[in-house]
């Protein structure tokens, strides 16, 4: 048990954990390619250290060099100038990946730890290699994911995959000749998409992926800069196969999903004044943003470029206060094309809306339900045990904002997300929070505590 209590203001500059989206794809695609190429920024935490493992376990070399996490430094409470340069911090690992080709990959028992997207996202690429057999498993947490919403699709292509009750881990790939198809996604999901894309790289034909509302596009911009031919048509996502892929080096910049922690943080916390470095602003992960916005909350976007294809940002946020003439969060409704874009932040947003005045209503977001836990249970049993109004629906859940929140005792489940919100809850509630299983934040996040600390001066 971790107990996180009322806290002065956040103030200072961070540069938080490297993109674990980005890190996850980049290993994976630098796997597909031939030769040596180099990472930089690459995420140093359990689910991308089971990425590492599992393509080093298919026959990819694996150089890991220098630089781990996140720094965060408290400039002190008379601190109102720009921020320090980005080339000051430690910036992530230094990976370098000898790939062993599109068609290299060879037989692994791969063990994913409790990350879900290598588990939906190494499917595709394996179960097009004929004559290959993989068997991919791993914690108590991933047995209890669901995985037919890949392996459906997978076998209208023509893929040899057999689950547990047909839909829960240990997953086995047999591999087979593939073919391509029209797959519409019933749910956007980047992450169903991206396995798909990989499975078309080996498919006869084209595959082509119908999204219902447009998700995370990493995938499709990695895959573009290694050469694959892949086109966005309307709402389709179009790949042909490739013959090869040829990967540049990537430079991974800070998570957006991350950095939520403190943005939230910083709102809720009274004389707050932060800059995040290095964000990753690609316009397909900042729905949280514009949701924060539309509630009240003042975010700058400074210094804003391009890195290998994907936009960065400097954000800085000040805490709203009624006493300082600031108006208060007030609630709003989150649902349709703006699920996808802020997906992994609505538990924060609800959060957010607990200290807001009126209704906030998140509709149209079943996927909660299919990620680490079943969000939309664990963020309504937490908040609620805090002294939050929040009732659950099938697609959401609807917040009652009272002004703040009491505190109390919260389970994570084993969920990063959830021990990290209530890490954030316990510093803006008028008691504290205690939090059951803390140690769950380093699967994404292993230095959430000390930056947390370094914040507020402690």
């Amino acid at each position: 048990m971790t107990r996180f209590d009322p806290s002065g203001p956040l103030r200072g500059w961070l540069r938080p954990p490297s993109d674990k989206s980005i890190s996850h794809r980049a290993a994976l695609i630098a796997a597909m390619g031939e030769g040596e190429i180099e990472i930089t920024g690459f995420l140093d935490a359990a689910d991308t250290r089971s990425t590492l493992a599992a393509v080093e376990a298919l026959g990819a070399g694996v150089r890991t060099g220098t630089g781990s996490r996140s720094v965060a430094v408290s400039m002190g409470p008379e601190w109102d100038g720009p921020p320090p340069t980005a080339d000051t911090q430690d910036l992530g690992l230094v990976i370098a990946i000898r790939g062993v080709g599109l068609r290299g990959p060879r037989p692994a028992q791969i063990d994913v730890g409790n990350a879900g997207t290598l588990l939906r996202l190494l499917p595709g690429w394996l179960a097009g290699q004929e004559g290959g057999e993989w068997t991919l498993d791993g914690d108590e947490s991933i047995r209890r994911r669901p995985v037919d919403r890949i392996v459906a699709p997978l076998r209208r292509m023509g893929a040899n995959l057999h689950a547990r009750e047909e839909r829960l881990p240990p997953l086995h790939v047999e591999g087979t000749a593939l073919h391509g198809a029209v797959y519409e996604m019933p749910i956007a999901s980047a992450q169903v998409k991206s396995c798909l894309l990989f499975a078309g790289l080996l498919a006869g034909g084209q595959t082509r992926v119908v999204e219902p509302l447009p998700s995370r596009d990493h995938t499709e911009r990695m895959l573009a800069a290694a050469g694959a031919a892949i086109d966005r048509d309307g709402d389709a996502v179009v790949i042909r196969p490739a013959e090869r892929l040829e990967p540049i080096a990537f430079s991974v910049p800070a998570d957006i999903s991350s950095a939520a922690f403190f943005l939230v943080a910083a709102l809720l916390v009274g004389g707050s004044d932060l800059v995040l470095v290095d964000i990753g602003v690609n316009p397909t992960r900042t729905g949280v943003l514009a949701i924060l916005e539309r509630m009240g909350a003042k975010i700058e976007r400074l210094m804003e470029h391009e890195v290998g294809g994907e936009p960065i940002a400097l954000l800085r946020v000040r805490s709203l206060q009624r006493d300082r003439g600031s108006a208060p969060l007030r609630g709003t409704e989150v649902g349709g094309a703006e699920i996808p874009l802020a997906i992994d932040e609505l538990p924060l947003v609800a959060l957010a809306a607990c200290f807001a005045e009126g209704t906030t209503v998140i509709r149209d977001a079943e996927e909660l339900r299919r990620k680490e836990s079943d969000r939309i249970e664990t963020v309504t049993a937490a908040l609620r045990a805090l002294g939050g109004r929040v009732e659950p629906t099938e697609d959401g859940m609807v917040i009652e904002g009272s002004g703040g929140l009491r505190g109390g005792s919260i389970d994570s489940h084993g969920d990063h997300r959830i021990a990290m919100l209530g890490a954030v809850a316990g510093l803006a509630s008028r008691e504290g929070v205690e939090v059951h299983g803390m140690e769950a934040a380093a699967v994404s996040y292993p230095g959430f505590e000390a930056d947390l600390a370094a914040l507020i001066g402690r």
